[in-house]
């Protein structure tokens, strides 16, 4: 076949990245063409995305996508498709005339602080979830939409449409106004049951519906550039696509599996654990594990939990280059493998663990709060992250198993938190099961191929994911030590159920 070229925008939370894919033979080959710091910022006392340096960045990034560099000869290259992926929940609001009101806020930002509290006095806990069946977290759109109107802000009254990050890149690119599928259920504010928003509670939350715009399926074809934006980047009117516009979604449309016999984690600054499956699962064995609905390609449903991740080994490497080390995280990890297993466990999703800064410190308060030896090195604070880590993937596990009334037999791990193979070998040590690690990119290849389904050069997810497999290398790591996780896991049970 022909090559065919997609650019993939992945905005993560630490870097952005315009990943060129070139499909051609049945293999996906890609290639980071730019990256740059996803800013992130502090103002007037919030945390805010840099939306205009962020806009920025992605146009640098198509620019040089659209040309081959052969020494000082520059060659276009045709693009059949953009497709832009983010983490969910975070949104912007858009007037009437096109206007963008004000920089979208982050989900760490601390003005969600009480609003679940304060969400569940009108309308209760249970009736949320059976309204929307997704995890209850704080940072969820629901309590941040809540937080903006509680705030007394007029934002919301000069708001023609509410999009979230991925959807507001896709409306400055093209214009258009419209929520692809797996980012809207991220919100807490979808209805998986009856397929659209969940109006009844919003109205009983006193929420505005009329700002919510059209969902649209992972894979829809959005538009083509603007005008102005094809010139300012020196392209041509190529068609912006809807890949699952949510990352996860799209790493899991990369998980090169067969079958239902297997889970996921996509491993990143969060770890999201889960199946896909056809039909939601809202009961109350899911309420009580607080395990979420969000939507996948093909109309699929992730049924996951979100953990904390590895945003715990990333603070904790922020806070030690402010003292003076600046180590890598693959230094951290050859540090933490010297130190001694299961010396320190953490619940790594303690709240205070939630906002930013000063990670040691909160690690160190949970251990005095549990009655534990805090770490004393930096290698052991990371050993403490990852070790928890891995026994919170068995709980997760273990209540998936539940759940589903039925074993799973292995875990793939996709995303860059597959390249810790230490943190692997825990993973299939404490949970008793292989892992099969890979591939790193999973969130690009993912948003390449959705975007080559929606033009017809993949004709399915099945055959994605055949492509994803004899493109990518997939690392099996086997248990070897589970009766000493055994053991580690009943500490963990009674430390995590204390806090």
């Amino acid at each position: 076949m022909t090559a065919r070229n997609f650019l993939a925008f992945d905005l993560g939370a630490e870097s952005g990245r315009a990943v060129l894919g070139v499909l051609s033979g049945r293999k996906l080959s890609l290639s980071e063409k730019h990256r740059f710091p996803n800013p992130t910022g502090w103002m007037n006392g919030h945390l805010y995305w840099n939306l205009l340096a962020q806009w920025e960045e992605l146009k640098t990034g198509l620019r040089k996508a659209a040309v081959e560099q052969h020494g000082e000869h520059r060659t276009p290259i045709t693009l059949h498709g953009i497709g832009v992926d983010t983490w969910g929940v975070d949104f912007g609001l858009v007037s009437e005339s096109g206007e963008v009101l004000g920089n979208p806020f982050n989900y760490r930002d601390p003005r969600t602080d009480g609003m679940m509290e304060r969400a569940f006095a009108r309308v209760p806990r249970p009736q949320i979830f059976e309204a929307t069946g997704v995890q209850f977290m704080q940072l969820n759109s629901l309590y941040q939409l809540l937080a903006i109107k509680e705030s007394g802000s007029k934002l919301l009254n000069c708001a023609d449409t509410l999009l979230f990050m991925p959807d507001l890149f896709n409306f400055l690119f093209t214009g258009q106004r419209k929520s692809e599928f797996s980012i809207a259920t991220t919100s807490q504010m979808y209805d998986p049951r009856n397929k659209t928003w969940a109006t009844d509670m919003l109205h009983r939350l006193e929420l505005s519906t009329r700002i919510l715009p059209e969902i649209v399926p992972s894979g829809t074809i959005i538009g083509s550039l603007r005008a102005d934006v094809a010139k300012d980047c020196g392209v041509g009117q190529i068609p912006v696509i809807a890949p699952a516009c949510h990352d996860t979604g799209s790493a899991v449309a990369a998980v090169p599996a067969k079958g239902e016999d297997w889970c996921y984690i996509s491993s990143g600054t969060w770890s999201l654990m889960g199946v896909e499956i056809k039909d939601p699962i809202i009961d109350e064995k899911s309420l009580r594990y607080n395990y979420t609905n969000e939507g996948g390609v093909g109309g699929t449903i992730r049924f996951l939990k979100n953990i904390m991740g590895l945003w715990l080994v990333q603070e904790c490497r922020r806070h030690f280059q402010r003292e003076g080390y600046d180590h890598g995280y693959a230094e951290l990890t050859q540090m933490a493998g010297r130190c001694t297993p299961l010396a320190t466990l953490i619940d790594p999703d303690h709240k205070p663990f939630l906002s930013p800064g000063e990670m040691p410190r909160k690690i160190e308060e949970f251990c005095k709060k549990t009655r534990q030896r805090p770490p004393g090195s930096r290698g052991e604070f990371v050993r403490a992250c990852l070790d928890s880590l891995a026994l919170t993937y068995r709980k997760t596990l273990e209540g998936l198993e539940d759940v589903l009334g039925r074993r799973i037999g292995a875990i793939h791990v996709v995303g860059g938190g597959c390249q810790n193979e230490l943190l692997n070998q825990m993973t299939a040590d404490a949970c008793n099961r292989p892992v099969l690690a890979g591939p790193v990119e999973a969130t690009a290849a993912g948003n390449i191929l959705v975007q080559a389904m929606a033009t017809g050069d993949v004709q399915s997810l099945e055959e994605a994911r055949a492509i994803v497999h004899a493109s990518f290398e997939v690392k099996r790591f086997e248990p070897h030590e589970p009766k000493l996780w055994d053991k580690a896991y009943e500490r963990y049970q009674r430390i995590t159920s204390a806090t």
